[in-house]
């Protein structure tokens, strides 16, 4: 056990190999921590099991803090493809952020910033910038401990600034990875300096099924908790995700092999709702092991609070199906609409309903007015969300012209905002040239643009707005409504806008822009009072929405779907 003594000594020793920068103030104790790495294979469930157990803490009356450290070399999430790595989650402050950053939020019901997710890039950048400052005092700068020193000193700056009972460490990617060996060497030296009553390590591996074996197998497993070891770092709690339910065996096995005593190796197997797994873990005493690894005595259990959550997320397996559509360009998977398809869940479970989500790829039915009438065929609802790009757009224009034109329920997100926009602009305000700058720059009529005064406006960054924004609503609209004030925050990610050249042309054929700027003629929520549903918002609902506190949107949308249908 390291003292808090010991470690100031190493610390503040001129001639010491160590490189640790202890915020002003911090105490080793004070803060505990979690470390969730994951083995076997990537998508094992590290940030559905990250998000329950803040849950369960948080339940517990603690102030719990996740933190998502991410080995690839990009600065931050905004530049990556949906394709590769699931939807870009953005942050009230701008952040743009891995996905599990929205199942933190919307698990715990909790605003993160940018201190609660850092990539290997954003690390190296900090470092370079320090050595071109000369902050290292003519040292050679290395991974260690330089890079690791730099990612503890993240974790203990949002320990001292959140003032955080426990920090909730989740190790992107899967051990034995290149590029996240160094966060791993990183947290092993935390649970050194630390002590490790303090550090409680979480491993959450993958028990195989091979169909044509018909049995659990847990060799891959073994393997991978084993470089884990190799790394330095003998976990405290194996959770052994799987499609059914393993037996005692498969947990005495990986017991034996690697060092843990079979009552802290926990079986998880798929369950139908995510709002099931916290009670799940809860009655599996999960909580309680990390509590008693880290030595803390809590008098709360929880238990009353988190039996009433789980309660009111349920939604009984006999009730009706809303189906949704939802018309993108990813529609290849489904992590890259995770939040859109949470805001779905939150709005559906509200009305008692379940829901059934039908993919639209819109670049097979452009042109086809056949294709988008069996594209939408059955369905409740059509949903376009977010996104950058040309392809496609004709097909969804296709379909929000289809969905005005046949009083089908209709909810566009930031994209989903500028094509409702062209699509009225063209069919109802006569402007046939119609379209964004985005897709055409030199179009003749430019209804949704890039405008250069934008870019002074609230320190933007670059072209694109990003993050919290006041939105006013108008009076007597169906947004105020909906969202019951004048005056709302939501979150930003386009860089694109309704050029206000064409307000007034669309005002006078009936568009109504029930949401805009505060002080700016900056549109943000567009409306048709002569349709059941025709809503369309320039931020993105999803991202603030949370269960048993569905976004407004979502909700009127949902509404609208299920009176369609009787």
């Amino acid at each position: 056990m390291r003292t808090k003594d010991a470690l100031q000594n190493i610390i503040e020793s001129s001639s010491t190999e160590f490189y640790n920068q202890l915020p002003r103030g911090y105490q080793p104790g004070n803060t505990k921590y979690v470390v969730v790495t994951g083995s076997v294979i990537s998508g094992v469930g590290k940030g559905t099991i990250n998000s329950s157990l803040c849950k369960l803490l948080a339940d517990r009356g603690l102030n719990v803090e996740p933190i998502k450290l991410e080995a690839y070399l990009n600065v931050d999430a905004g530049t990556l493809s949906p394709y590769r790595h699931g939807e870009v989650f953005v942050l009230d402050d701008g952040s743009e952020t891995d996905l599990d950053l929205g199942s933190y939020e919307r698990m715990i019901d909790k605003n993160l910033s940018k201190d609660n997710f850092v990539t290997s890039g954003r690390i190296y950048q900090t470092l370079i910038q320090k050595e071109r400052a000369g902050e290292y005092l003519g040292r050679d700068v290395q991974f260690i401990p330089h890079v690791t020193g730099e990612i503890k000193s993240v974790v203990r700056n949002l320990a001292m600034k959140s003032q955080a009972d426990v920090i909730v460490i989740e190790i992107g990617g899967t051990v034995g990875d290149y590029e996240n060996m160094f966060a791993m060497e990183a947290l092993r030296e935390l649970a050194y300096e630390e002590g490790q009553e303090n550090v409680c390590s979480v491993n959450v591996t993958y028990i195989l099924e091979p169909g044509s074996l018909g049995e659990h197998k847990s060799k891959a497993a073994q393997l991978g908790i084993k470089r884990l070891i190799e790394l330095g770092i003998q976990p405290d709690i194996i959770v052994c995700r799987s499609e059914s339910k393993i037996d005692n065996k498969i947990k005495e096995k990986i017991s034996l092999n690697v060092n843990v005593p079979l009552s802290r190796v926990f079986g998880v197997d798929d369950i139908k709702s995510i709002y099931a797994l916290p009670i799940k873990l809860r009655e599996m005493g999960f909580d309680k092991m990390i509590l008693d690894t880290l030595d803390m005595k809590i008098g709360n259990n929880g238990n009353s609070k988190l039996n009433a959550w789980t309660e009111k997320n349920q939604v009984p397996e006999n009730a009706d199906t809303v189906k949704i559509g939802i018309a993108g360009k990813y529609t290849g998977s489904s992590d890259t609409y995770m939040s859109v398809i949470k805001a779905i869940e939150h709005a559906t479970a509200a009305e008692g309903k379940k829901f059934e989500i039908h993919w639209i790829e819109t670049t097979e039915i452009e042109g086809k007015k056949l294709a988008v009438e069996r594209a939408l065929e059955g369905l409740q609802g059509i949903i376009i969300p977010g996104g950058f790009g040309k392809r496609g757009v004709e097909g969804k224009i296709a379909i929000a012209q289809y969905c005005r034109e046949k009083k089908i329920p209709y909810l566009g997100l930031c994209l989903g905002f500028q094509i409702g926009l062209i699509e009225f602009a063209r069919n109802v305000c006569g402007l046939k040239k119609a379209d964004s700058t985005e897709f055409n720059p030199n179009t003749a009529e430019p209804v949704v643009d890039m405008l250069p005064e934008q870019k002074k406006l609230e320190g933007l960054g670059g072209n694109m707005r990003l993050g919290g924004k006041e939105v006013a609503i108008k009076k007597g609209t169906r947004a105020e409504k909906l969202y019951g004030s004048t005056n709302i925050r939501e979150r930003f990610r386009h860089r694109f806008e309704c050029n206000p050249k064409y307000i007034n042309q669309c005002e006078e054929k009936g568009m109504v822009f029930s949401g805009k700027h505060p002080t700016h003629p900056i549109m943000q929520i567009l409306e048709l009072t002569e349709h059941p549903f025709f809503m369309a918002s320039q931020y993105h609902a999803e991202f603030t929405s949370r269960p048993l506190k569905p976004s407004p949107l979502f909700s009127g949308f949902v509404q609208a779907c299920i009176k369609s249908t009787k």
